[in-house]
Protein backbone atom coordinates (compact mmCIF):
# COMPACT_ATOMS: atom_id res chain seq x y z
CA UNK A 1 0.00 0.00 0.00
CA UNK A 2 1.67 3.30 -1.35
CA UNK A 3 1.48 6.36 1.26
CA UNK A 4 0.27 8.20 -1.65
CA UNK A 5 -3.50 7.50 -1.05
CA UNK A 6 -3.44 9.11 2.08
CA UNK A 7 -0.50 11.98 1.95
CA UNK A 8 -1.17 15.38 1.48
CA UNK A 9 1.45 17.85 0.94
CA UNK A 10 -0.77 20.64 2.30
CA UNK A 11 -0.37 20.86 6.17
CA UNK A 12 -3.55 22.95 6.91
CA UNK A 13 -6.93 21.02 7.59
CA UNK A 14 -8.54 23.70 5.02
CA UNK A 15 -6.33 23.12 2.14
CA UNK A 16 -6.57 19.25 2.73
CA UNK A 17 -10.22 19.51 2.52
CA UNK A 18 -9.90 20.81 -0.98
CA UNK A 19 -8.47 17.57 -2.28
CA UNK A 20 -10.46 14.94 -3.33
CA UNK A 21 -9.76 11.02 -2.52
CA UNK A 22 -8.20 8.49 -5.01
CA UNK A 23 -11.58 6.94 -6.68
CA UNK A 24 -9.13 3.90 -6.98
CA UNK A 25 -7.59 4.36 -3.39
CA UNK A 26 -7.44 2.23 0.00
CA UNK A 27 -10.73 3.02 1.73
CA UNK A 28 -9.34 4.43 4.69
CA UNK A 29 -12.05 6.69 5.63
CA UNK A 30 -14.67 4.18 5.22
CA UNK A 31 -12.26 1.61 7.99
CA UNK A 32 -11.80 4.44 10.73
CA UNK A 33 -15.47 5.08 10.32
CA UNK A 34 -16.03 1.16 11.26
CA UNK A 35 -13.60 1.20 13.88
CA UNK A 36 -15.15 4.50 15.30
CA UNK A 37 -18.57 3.09 15.71
CA UNK A 38 -17.64 -0.22 16.84
CA UNK A 39 -15.59 1.46 19.93
CA UNK A 40 -19.48 3.90 19.52
CA UNK A 41 -17.42 7.25 19.88
CA UNK A 42 -19.25 9.91 18.33
CA UNK A 43 -17.75 11.56 15.50
CA UNK A 44 -18.25 14.75 16.98
CA UNK A 45 -15.72 13.52 20.23
CA UNK A 46 -13.45 12.49 17.62
CA UNK A 47 -12.99 15.48 15.77
CA UNK A 48 -12.74 17.55 19.17
CA UNK A 49 -9.67 15.72 20.25
CA UNK A 50 -7.98 15.56 16.74
CA UNK A 51 -8.45 19.08 15.99
CA UNK A 52 -10.66 18.53 12.82
CA UNK A 53 -13.46 20.17 11.96
CA UNK A 54 -16.67 17.87 12.37
CA UNK A 55 -17.43 18.58 8.49
CA UNK A 56 -13.94 17.54 7.52
CA UNK A 57 -14.26 14.21 9.34
CA UNK A 58 -17.54 13.20 7.79
CA UNK A 59 -16.21 13.55 4.34
CA UNK A 60 -12.81 12.26 5.29
CA UNK A 61 -14.91 8.59 6.44
CA UNK A 62 -16.68 8.82 3.38
CA UNK A 63 -13.78 8.81 1.59
CA UNK A 64 -14.45 12.11 -0.39
CA UNK A 65 -10.98 13.79 0.71
CA UNK A 66 -7.43 12.84 1.92
CA UNK A 67 -6.15 13.80 5.30
CA UNK A 68 -2.34 14.61 5.74
CA UNK A 69 -0.08 12.41 7.34
CA UNK A 70 -0.45 14.24 10.97
CA UNK A 71 -3.84 14.42 10.88
CA UNK A 72 -4.33 10.58 10.28
CA UNK A 73 -2.16 9.80 12.68
CA UNK A 74 -4.53 12.36 15.53
CA UNK A 75 -7.69 10.45 14.69
CA UNK A 76 -6.41 6.76 14.60
CA UNK A 77 -5.04 8.04 18.41
CA UNK A 78 -8.49 9.84 19.23
CA UNK A 79 -10.06 6.55 18.15
CA UNK A 80 -7.42 4.69 20.11
CA UNK A 81 -6.44 1.97 16.91
CA UNK A 82 -3.07 1.50 15.55
CA UNK A 83 -2.62 2.76 12.08
CA UNK A 84 -0.96 -0.29 10.66
CA UNK A 85 -4.36 -1.78 11.89
CA UNK A 86 -6.15 -0.21 9.17
CA UNK A 87 -4.61 -1.72 6.48
CA UNK A 88 -5.22 -5.10 7.85
CA UNK A 89 -7.92 -7.18 5.79
CA UNK A 90 -11.50 -6.01 7.05
CA UNK A 91 -13.81 -9.61 8.43
CA UNK A 92 -16.25 -8.37 6.00
CA UNK A 93 -16.14 -6.50 2.76
CA UNK A 94 -19.51 -5.23 1.07
CA UNK A 95 -18.95 -4.13 -2.70
CA UNK A 96 -22.33 -2.49 -4.41
CA UNK A 97 -22.99 -4.07 -8.32
CA UNK A 98 -20.47 -1.90 -10.05
CA UNK A 99 -18.57 -0.58 -7.46
CA UNK A 100 -15.50 -3.15 -7.21
CA UNK A 101 -11.96 -2.00 -7.90
CA UNK A 102 -10.69 -2.05 -11.57
CA UNK A 103 -8.11 -3.99 -12.54
CA UNK A 104 -6.62 -5.42 -15.98
CA UNK A 105 -5.08 -8.54 -15.54
CA UNK A 106 -4.68 -9.06 -19.59
CA UNK A 107 -6.93 -10.21 -21.92
CA UNK A 108 -8.73 -9.07 -25.05
CA UNK A 109 -12.17 -7.09 -25.21
CA UNK A 110 -13.25 -7.70 -21.47
CA UNK A 111 -13.40 -5.27 -17.95
CA UNK A 112 -12.94 -6.93 -15.19
CA UNK A 113 -13.28 -5.68 -11.16
CA UNK A 114 -12.34 -7.01 -7.78
CA UNK A 115 -15.48 -7.70 -6.01
CA UNK A 116 -13.25 -10.05 -3.02
CA UNK A 117 -10.27 -10.64 -1.38
CA UNK A 118 -8.58 -7.14 -1.59
CA UNK A 119 -6.03 -7.19 1.10
CA UNK A 120 -6.78 -11.03 1.60
CA UNK A 121 -3.90 -13.50 1.21
CA UNK A 122 -5.89 -16.89 0.39
CA UNK A 123 -8.57 -15.72 -2.52
CA UNK A 124 -9.20 -13.04 -5.06
CA UNK A 125 -12.75 -12.58 -6.25
CA UNK A 126 -12.98 -11.01 -10.29
CA UNK A 127 -16.84 -9.70 -11.56
CA UNK A 128 -15.60 -9.66 -15.83
CA UNK A 129 -17.60 -8.46 -18.42
CA UNK A 130 -16.14 -10.00 -21.63
CA UNK A 131 -17.22 -8.72 -25.15
CA UNK A 132 -17.98 -10.77 -27.92
CA UNK A 133 -15.30 -12.34 -29.11
CA UNK A 134 -13.27 -11.54 -26.22
CA UNK A 135 -11.41 -13.42 -23.79
CA UNK A 136 -7.79 -14.71 -22.71
CA UNK A 137 -6.48 -14.48 -26.32
CA UNK A 138 -4.87 -17.29 -28.65
CA UNK A 139 -1.96 -18.28 -26.01
CA UNK A 140 -2.68 -20.78 -23.32
CA UNK A 141 -1.39 -19.81 -20.40
CA UNK A 142 -1.45 -21.03 -16.68
CA UNK A 143 -0.68 -19.28 -13.06
CA UNK A 144 0.80 -19.78 -9.47
CA UNK A 145 -2.30 -20.86 -7.59
CA UNK A 146 -4.01 -23.53 -6.22
CA UNK A 147 -7.82 -23.64 -7.70
CA UNK A 148 -9.38 -21.46 -9.97
CA UNK A 149 -13.40 -21.47 -10.30
CA UNK A 150 -15.43 -19.89 -13.15
CA UNK A 151 -19.54 -18.87 -12.76
CA UNK A 152 -21.05 -17.65 -15.20
CA UNK A 153 -23.55 -15.22 -15.09
CA UNK A 154 -25.10 -14.66 -18.28
CA UNK A 155 -24.05 -14.94 -21.69
CA UNK A 156 -21.92 -18.33 -23.03
CA UNK A 157 -17.93 -18.93 -22.52
CA UNK A 158 -15.47 -21.40 -24.26
CA UNK A 159 -12.82 -22.81 -21.80
CA UNK A 160 -10.15 -25.19 -22.56
CA UNK A 161 -7.80 -26.53 -19.91
CA UNK A 162 -5.07 -28.60 -20.69
CA UNK A 163 -7.12 -29.84 -24.06
CA UNK A 164 -10.31 -30.73 -22.68
CA UNK A 165 -13.06 -28.38 -23.94
CA UNK A 166 -15.92 -26.85 -21.88
CA UNK A 167 -18.69 -25.01 -23.49
CA UNK A 168 -20.81 -22.61 -20.13
CA UNK A 169 -23.58 -21.22 -20.16
CA UNK A 170 -26.12 -19.19 -17.90
CA UNK A 171 -25.54 -20.42 -13.74
CA UNK A 172 -22.62 -23.02 -15.66
CA UNK A 173 -19.58 -23.59 -12.74
CA UNK A 174 -16.43 -24.96 -13.61
CA UNK A 175 -13.56 -24.96 -11.58
CA UNK A 176 -9.62 -26.35 -12.54
CA UNK A 177 -5.91 -26.08 -11.34
CA UNK A 178 -4.71 -22.73 -13.14
CA UNK A 179 -1.24 -24.39 -13.27
CA UNK A 180 -2.75 -26.11 -16.03
CA UNK A 181 -2.24 -24.26 -19.45
CA UNK A 182 -5.51 -22.72 -20.42
CA UNK A 183 -7.85 -20.38 -22.75
CA UNK A 184 -10.97 -19.22 -22.67
CA UNK A 185 -13.26 -16.42 -24.84
CA UNK A 186 -16.70 -15.29 -25.07
CA UNK A 187 -17.82 -17.37 -28.53
CA UNK A 188 -20.81 -14.79 -28.82
CA UNK A 189 -21.13 -13.01 -32.46
CA UNK A 190 -23.51 -10.11 -30.15
CA UNK A 191 -23.99 -10.51 -26.25
CA UNK A 192 -21.48 -10.29 -23.70
CA UNK A 193 -20.79 -12.87 -21.17
CA UNK A 194 -20.81 -11.75 -17.90
CA UNK A 195 -18.39 -14.33 -15.26
CA UNK A 196 -17.10 -14.44 -11.86
CA UNK A 197 -13.88 -15.79 -11.11
CA UNK A 198 -12.07 -17.06 -7.46
CA UNK A 199 -8.73 -17.52 -7.46
CA UNK A 200 -6.97 -19.36 -4.33
CA UNK A 201 -4.79 -17.75 -3.42
CA UNK A 202 -4.08 -14.81 -5.61
CA UNK A 203 -1.62 -15.28 -8.43
CA UNK A 204 1.77 -14.78 -7.42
Amino acid sequence: MERSSTICDDTTESAVEDVPASPNGFNVGARLRAFRQQKNISIDAVALKAGVSKSFLSRFERDLVQASIASLLRICDAIDVKPGAIFDPPATSFVKAGQGAPINLGGVGMRERIVGGVGNEHMMTLHSVIDPGGGSGPEAYAIRADLDLVHVISGELDISVGGEDYHMTSGDTLSFDPKIPHTWRNPSASEPCVTLWMIVPPPA
